[in-house]
């Protein structure tokens, strides 16, 4: 015989997070399809790597805007390197693109990333 007291069996234990709760309705949401997820990952792959955050950072801090010249000035990359960094993020709708005279003028698109980040943001909700 074992040691076990007669007529009591073993109590399973669960875990806390995985107790029954009654379900509560989500909230209506939006839509989300492939464009949505494709402005994520554009996004997102955007602002992957260190120096394109970097140059939102700059011309945020700089009033929204600078010439492409006074961006690549603050870099020790080439300008070929600097100026896929600015079209990739150009493609990213994260920063707009002018032609004054002969010079590009890059103008930060704040709402853009707010709006983006925003929709990643409230599939978590």
């Amino acid at each position: 015989m074992s040691g076990k007291p007669a007529g009591r069996q073993p109590v399973a234990q669960q875990h806390p997070l995985s107790q029954q709760h009654p379900r509560q309705q989500p909230p209506p949401r939006q839509a989300r399809g492939p464009a949505e997820l494709e402005a994520l990952d554009t996004v997102f792959s955007a602002l992957a790597h260190q120096s394109r955050r970097t140059i939102l950072s700059v011309l945020h801090a700089r009033g929204g805007e600078m010439t492409s010249g006074a961006i690549a000035a603050r870099f020790d990359h080439s300008w070929p390197t600097i100026s896929q960094h600015l079209q990739v993020l150009a493609r990213a709708g994260l920063v707009a693109i002018e032609l004054r005279g002969r010079e590009h003028v890059y103008r930060l698109e704040p709402e853009r990333l707010r709006s983006v980040a925003r929709a990643w943001l409230d599939r978590f909700d």
